[in-house]
């Protein structure tokens, strides 16, 4: 195995919460030296979120792996200007401040720029840099509304559902990574950085699918179908004898015929509705009655049995626990442990892919608020008198 795939690339995470700090995360996953830049007082409200032990934040041990923790003012002019220094040597920026701030303190793409003209200056924001909301605060909550997720989640009876996680913020961090992948390679190729003006309600959109080209040409607005879907049938959630829930999707011909087959309603394959993934969905009350009767009249085991017997497609409904226990999961290294200073041994999800001659790694989770301001200011020539200066005036702790 050769070194890591983004070893020699430096990233600078000034952003907080979810969508900006997780991007960092993916890169450094994969050998990015990744310096995390908080302010002194105020650290990444993501440090709050989410259950802690100890006083020690537990989602930060994720978000915050294989970074180098920092602190700088940086609407103070000596954090402008130590910001500017860390630029100089650095290959990417990643912020969320609302549009105009680092402008105001100085930090624009025209300052950034003028201290390293190859710098990829990646700017993740929930509206844009520009248009009549890009002053607005926003988070992915109001994504998952503006995008047309929550008006499609629910049931058809029911109100218009946000996940209860950061969806909008996980896409728009997968969407940042690959710009930032992007612009990198343009750079290599150019000699110059760019910036990337990525809004939170867009990477969301498009992968909800070709709703706005159907609505162009049908005048057709997709319904809450609930876990059922417009595209194929039989899809839903189901439950077992034993009180379990799986989930069984027929997105292929062939594996809705299986489904059918297997619960004893093969008469069904050769009406003509059933020939399509979208008429068969017309029927799918027919069609989920059949499924959730003969899975309903067995145990989870022998569910899921029969139908891998079948070749037909099913997933049992996990909370954490059933996560953890999974061969699958255990078999592909989906779930690692962390040797942590804090808090000792600490499990976590992996790397998001494996590569087969430079794997990424979990080298450390995520550290305390600060931790490597010494280190990371030396290595740009900072002496440990002027840090003390600095720390004395507020501006690093």
């Amino acid at each position: 195995m050769s070194e890591s795939a983004l070893r020699g690339i430096r990233v600078l995470d000034v952003s907080t919460l979810f969508a900006g700090p997780l991007a960092a995360t993916f890169l450094g996953d994969f050998g990015a030296d990744v310096i995390k830049v908080e302010h002194p007082t105020r650290p990444d409200a993501a440090r709050g979120h989410g259950p802690a032990k100890d006083g020690v934040n537990l989602w930060w041990k994720t978000l915050g792996r294989n970074k180098r923790t920092v602190t700088i003012d940086l609407g103070s002019p000596d954090g402008a200007e130590l910001l500017l220094a860390l630029a100089a040597d650095a290959d990417v920026l990643i912020e969320n401040f609302r549009p105009g701030t680092l402008e105001r303190w100085g930090l624009g793409p025209e300052a950034l720029h003028a201290a390293n003209p190859r710098l990829v200056i990646a700017r993740v924001t929930a509206f844009g840099q520009f248009g009549p909301y890009s002053a607005r605060p926003g988070f992915g909550s109001l994504a998952e509304a503006m995008s047309g997720f929550a008006a499609l989640t629910g049931e058809p009876d029911g109100p218009p559902t946000l996940p209860p996680f950061g969806l909008a913020d996980g896409i728009a961090a997968l969407s940042t990574a690959y710009a930032v992948m992007v612009a990198l390679r343009a750079a290599e190729r150019d000699g110059h950085g760019q910036v990337i003006d990525l809004a939170i309600i867009e990477p969301i959109l498009m992968l909800l699918g070709g709703q706005i080209t159907a609505y162009d040409q049908l005048g057709a607005v997709q319904p809450r179908t609930g876990n059922r879907s417009v595209n194929n049938a039989p899809r839903n959630v189901y439950r077992t004898a034993d009180g379990d829930w799986v989930a069984v999707s027929t997105s292929s011909q062939s594996i809705a015929e299986r489904v059918m087959r297997l619960v004893g309603r093969p008469d069904v394959i050769d009406e003509p509705w059933f020939a399509t993934g979208h008429s068969r969905a017309e029927h799918a009350d027919e069609l989920d009655a059949a499924v959730a009767a003969w899975i309903a009249a067995r145990p989870t085991e022998e569910v899921v049995r029969g139908f891998e017997d079948a070749q037909a497609a099913i997933a049992q409904v996990y909370d954490v626990r059933g996560i953890l226990a999974d061969p699958q999961y255990q078999a592909i290294g989906t779930v690692q442990t962390v040797d942590d200073d804090e808090l000792g041994p600490v499990k976590m999800q992996n790397v998001l892919f494996r590569l087969s001659d430079t794997p990424g790694a979990i080298r450390w989770a995520g550290r305390p608020h600060g931790r490597d301001t010494d280190d990371v200011l030396a290595e740009i020539g900072v002496t440990q008198e002027q840090v003390e200066a600095l720390r004395a005036k507020g501006v690093v702790r």
